[in-house]
């Protein structure tokens, strides 16, 4: 009987997010010879028991992930990461109490880097373990800002393009200030009068006087956009105006605003780059989103009528350092105005392209997932020829996974935490199989690949891609 081959098992936690770079990332594996399993993250790793030795590749590797990790090590699978949100990162103190844990780490074979910023920031961690190599590959979403991968959006940018016509469009991200629900913001309301407030998840690993200086500084810039967009819209109006709220805020107090308002539209669907080809100009302030619209080419605008040096040249030292920035709206006003009629602007950082590839690297050259690939067809290849571990220990992590997914379907959809099962549906709507094929077809068409590639369906929510 042929012995299976290692498979690379992939989780999507945001769906919106993540789902079409790792479906690229399954497309240049397969033609490697590597097959995928790639699913909602909390689904991939209930069935952990049931697949093959594999690779799983985690998106994070923070505290709360060390249990499932070493469940996974003990099943005989491989562990390699890298950080989905290391990109706009906060301090490094701050980083590294928030988004990395040695327990996770020590059940990591190797990291892959977003650039050589991500890189550097990682050796800086006073307990990374010394022998795990740190390989500089970019990042899949990166991969989808290349030229040569716009194409796939195509369709949907012309679609768009119909429906909204020239737009303006405003990325918010104040998910510490406004969240929809107020756990999720920085601090919550005591319960106590006259007690000062209390963190809420957003502060997590944060200085108190850290997390209130940046609620401060949020809250401000929140008002300045909320002032900003009927602004905008009085004052361009043969444009319309695209508000897309992060995905964690609550969005009533946009939809209110649009009520007043004749060409002003709320709208949080889809992924965000064939938003950003079909606009003009992206305004934001501190918003991951502002580093893929520079890598696509697009022109950025950061609007800071409030300013606060410890955050705008720290946390938001990347976005503001690749964007335009304006401090009153006359100034945005009229910069907005250069850019609608084509013509250039001044005051632009001549470095912002050695800024940019410092922090994203695999912008020319082999693909972010290519390069990837080699490691993990190597790793893949290692794994089969490597013995099983104990069967005490395979027998433990068989049991204590399959615990866990039996245990999920008790979870209530009114459960506020992050295990909440509407909680997963937000991040992680039903996806069809039919859908899946058509994605991955117009990625071989971007990517030059011939022949078919098969998807199979082997749990709810859980597909097989190669093989």
């Amino acid at each position: 009987m042929t012995k299976p081959k290692a498979s690379l098992l992939i989780p999507v936690e945001n769906q919106v997010r993540e789902l079409d770079a790792k479906l690229l990332l399954a497309c240049v594996a397969a033609k490697r010879g590597l097959t995928a399993i790639i699913g909602p993250k909390r689904l991939v790793e209930s069935r952990a028991a049931s697949y093959p030795r594999s690779i799983y590749l985690a998106k994070s590797v923070l505290h709360g992930h060390r249990k499932f990790l070493r469940l996974a090590c003990k099943l005989g699978h491989k562990v390699v990461a890298w950080d989905e949100d290391a990109l706009v990162h906060l301090p490094p103190e701050i980083y590294f109490s928030r988004r990395l844990s040695a327990a996770s780490l020590a059940c990591v074979s190797h990291l892959f880097a977003w650039g050589e910023d991500n890189a550097a920031l990682w050796r800086r961690y006073p307990e990374l373990p010394p022998d795990l190599p740190i390989h500089v590959t970019g990042n899949p979403r990166g991969d989808l800002l290349r030229k040569e991968m716009r194409g796939y959006y195509q369709a949907a940018v012309e679609k768009l393009r119909d429906t909204y016509g020239d737009f303006i469009l405003i990325n918010t991200n104040f998910n510490h200030v406004n969240a929809y629900t107020p756990d999720r913001n920085l601090f919550q309301p005591s319960d106590q009068n006259g007690e000062p407030p209390i963190f809420g998840r957003a502060a997590r690993g944060m200085p108190r006087t850290y997390a209130e200086g940046l609620r401060d500084h949020k809250k401000a810039t929140f008002e300045h956009f909320l002032e900003l967009i009927p602004a905008l819209e009085k004052a361009f109006p043969d444009h319309r105006i695209v508000v897309r709220p992060h995905q964690v805020e609550d969005q009533g107090v946009y939809h209110q605003i649009a009520t007043s308002c004749r060409r002003v539209h709320v709208i949080n669907k889809g992924y965000v780059v064939p938003w950003l080809i079909a606009s003009q100009v992206l305004i934001h302030n501190g918003c991951t989103t502002s580093v893929e619209a520079f890598g696509l080419g697009i022109p950025v605008v950061s609007y800071r009528a409030t300013v606060n040096p410890a955050y705008d040249e720290g946390f938001y030292r990347l976005p503001n350092g690749l964007s335009h920035s304006c401090f009153d709206f006359a100034e945005l006003e009229d910069t907005l105005r250069k850019i609608l009629k084509g013509e250039p602007v001044d005051g632009l950082d001549k470095n912002r392209r050695t800024l940019f590839t410092r922090y994203l690297a695999a912008q020319e050259g082999d693909l972010a997932c290519e390069r990837m690939v080699d490691v993990l067809a190597q790793e893949a290849a290692d794994l089969d020829r490597s013995p099983k571990p104990p069967l005490g220990g395979r027998l433990a992590g068989w049991y204590k996974v399959t615990k866990r997914r039996l245990r999920q379907p008790s979870i209530l959809d009114d459960n506020p935490g992050h295990t909440a099962l509407k909680y997963q549906r937000r991040k992680h709507p039903e996806v069809l199989i039919d859908d899946l094929r058509s994605r991955i077809v117009r990625f071989q068409e971007r990517l030059g690949h011939d022949g078919h590639i098969r998807v199979q369906q082997i749990y709810p929510q859980i597909f097989r891609i190669g093989g």
